[in-house]
């Protein structure tokens, strides 16, 4: 599998590395954190990495979602519901995967979590959103 999402490495385990990303206890799990610069968001590939190793099909999907997923994060801050100044975890769902982010109250960084999905009869409280229409 090769890397897709810009110099991302794929280790079985990066539990040497810094962790950049959302707090995730879920592996495989992409991690970054990315730059705020007033309503868009920059990737910075020395500021993410990948915990575990993901299926080949979950890797393609994030590599096709991601771009999406940080367009939808945009238009979250754009909105306001997605706010530098509080602390307030969203979750996004495509292609079988589930994005968490939060500022963390930061007013210049946005972290993210990026796992493969698993339902259960309860979604999170925190806002939830489809991305099922962009596919």
């Amino acid at each position: 599998m090769s890397d897709t999402l810009h110099g991302t490495t794929l280790p079985d385990d990066n539990h040497d590395r810094p962790w950049w990303g959302l707090p995730c206890t879920v592996t495989p799990c992409f991690g970054a954190r990315l730059v705020q610069e007033g309503n868009r968001l920059h990737y910075l590939a020395d500021r993410a990495g990948i915990r575990g190793r993901f299926s080949d099909a979950d890797a393609y999907h994030l590599d096709q979602a991601f771009p999406l997923l940080m367009k939808q994060l945009e238009l979250m801050l754009t909105s306001g519901e997605l706010n530098p100044r509080h602390q307030h975890t969203i979750t996004l769902y495509a292609k079988g995967l589930t994005c968490e982010a939060d500022t963390l109250g930061s007013c210049s960084f946005v972290y993210m979590a990026v796992y493969a999905t698993r339902f259960s009869n309860q979604l999170p409280k925190a806002s939830v959103h489809q991305l099922t229409h962009y596919f």
